[in-house]
């Protein structure tokens, strides 16, 4: 037997202003080849599942490219192109294939479109039109018909945080194996639920995802059910699909997928006002947090954050905490380059007045830069490199490029050059801070931080503050959703 795997991630925002060259790739994880195997085995990926189902099998794999970027805004045409055309070129030029089993996002968004995913799909349906391929996809994607024309198993992951990316692959790759052997004969059923949800509402130990998830497992219970998918969809992307979904793979018969899939859709609707933030003002957040007298206590800077496009340098919610006097801070991250540099250039323990973060216009939000002057001392330099050893991309080697240790006020700022949002603890401990003695832990995050620091957490505060990643849908302007779309309808 012979398999395509390939992996090809981007979670696009389209109202960022963070550019997608192929570079962004590069420097999160682009490898080619024999190098995806060396990369990715042993790791949380559902490619890594892929390629342990491979050797267990004995099937001759084919790996052309494994690619993910930090999410940011539209993907450029060049890196698309280049990606794609990495698995094009090897289903052309080194078929046949009995499968091909892909590791995707579902919120790819490239320059000039309103779908990276789909297109992918259906240039492989036309070189090879009766390959089965099997997806996984994140929670946060947007499905299309696209997509369900094209593909022969979907499966979404059902964490967020995302722990479980490789059993997901394994649900994904068991049930593709299941049809080569004739035991099963997959059919998709899938449908909108007309839901702009929002990514805060959206982590699986918390209503009214945990009931999703839950309705999700018992339709899978139901004999004829190869998997039941939903989608909560990424809110940050200005396109005509972007939304809460279903996806239920049924065997051979669609009748069952229909009524499982209207039943998961039942269950959205029913708790459509569930699935929304309510805002507070930033300075009664920040004076509660204050209050509270033991620790640590998790600040939540959910509007600029990385891992939803967000610029990683918008200081409004860092000035608020300093403005209040909160001791005992560790804040991760602010990307700044060029504060790092200065920052190498001073040295450790040197005491210096930089303008910090605030580097980044943000037009789709009408928000100017503003960096924050600050005076304080250089604690600590590293390289910005560690292995993860929290559940969430547990294995891989990270890095946030050079990165220094900020301190002023009652606060250490991790300082990056690169963009990267702190959903593993390492953030801190590589560079010598123990979030655990932390009173605080301020963090440009939603949800995804809770693989690293649920151990430490005992309070959690959200503070609703300024950036591209905002949950305040008047703060954004969308020009492409369907009509009728909730909230806006």
């Amino acid at each position: 037997m012979r398999l395509l795997l390939a992996m090809m991630k981007h979670e696009t925002n389209t109202f960022s202003p963070v550019p997608t060259p192929l570079q962004r790739f590069r420097d999160w994880g682009l490898h080619e080849d024999e190098a995806v195997v060396t990369a990715y085995r042993g790791t949380n990926h559902p490619i890594a599942a892929y390629i342990d189902l491979a050797d267990e099998i004995g099937a001759e794999i084919v790996t052309p490219i494994a690619a993910e970027g930090m999410p940011s805004g539209p993907v450029d045409r060049d890196a698309y192109a280049y990606l794609t055309g990495r698995i094009l070129d090897a289903l052309r030029n080194q078929g046949p294939f009995d499968a091909a089993l892909l590791d995707l996002h579902g919120a790819m968004v490239p320059q000039g479109m309103v779908d990276g995913e789909g297109p992918l799909l259906a240039r492989m349906r036309e070189i090879a039109p009766g390959l089965p391929i099997g997806i996984t996809f994140d929670m946060h994607g947007n499905m299309t018909d696209a997509i369900m024309d094209n593909a022969t198993v979907v499966v979404g992951y059902k964490t967020y945080p995302h722990v479980d990316m490789y059993k997901s692959g394994l649900h994904c790759g068991r049930v593709m194996l299941a049809a080569l052997r004739g035991e099963v004969r997959p059919v998709i059923s899938w449908g909108q639920a007309g839901i702009l949800a929002q990514t805060l509402r959206m982590g699986s130990d918390e209503q009214p995802m945990q009931g999703a998830i839950a309705e999700c497992l018992a339709e899978e219970a139901h004999k004829g059910i190869l998997a039941a998918s939903i989608f909560g969809g990424f809110p940050m992307a200005d396109i005509p699909d972007a939304g809460l979904s279903m996806v239920i793979v049924a065997d051979a018969n669609l009748s069952d997928g229909k009524a499982s899939r209207e039943r998961l859709l039942a269950y959205a609707r029913d708790t459509r006002t569930d699935w929304f933030h309510v805002h507070k003002p930033l300075d009664e957040a920040v004076a509660r947090a204050r209050q509270i007298s033991d620790g640590p206590v998790v600040l939540l800077d959910h509007a600029d954050n990385v891992g939803s496009g967000g610029t990683s340098d918008v200081m409004t919610v860092i000035a608020e905490v300093l403005h209040q006097g909160l001791e005992g801070v560790a804040m991760a991250a602010v990307w700044d380059p060029l504060a790092v540099q200065a920052m190498q250039k001073a040295g450790v323990g040197a005491t210096i007045t930089i303008d910090l973060g605030g580097r980044t216009a943000m037009p789709s939000i009408g928000f100017p830069p503003k960096p924050l002057t600050l005076t304080g001392k250089v604690r600590r330099l590293s390289d910005g490199e560690w292995t993860v050893r929290g559940p969430m991309y547990t294995g891989s080697k990270v890095t946030a490029g050079p990165t220094a240790v900020f301190e002023t006020g009652g606060m250490q700022i991790v300082v990056t050059s690169l963009h990267h949002e702190p959903w593993d603890a390492g953030i801190f401990t590589h560079i010598g801070i123990d979030p655990a003695h932390c009173r605080y832990i301020l963090l440009k995050s939603r949800v995804h931080y809770r693989a690293g620091f649920r151990p430490f957490e005992k309070h959690r505060i959200t503070l609703d503050g300024d950036g591209v990643t905002t949950s305040d849908n008047t703060r954004l302007t969308y020009h492409h959703l369907k009509p009728g779309i909730y909230p806006f309808n």
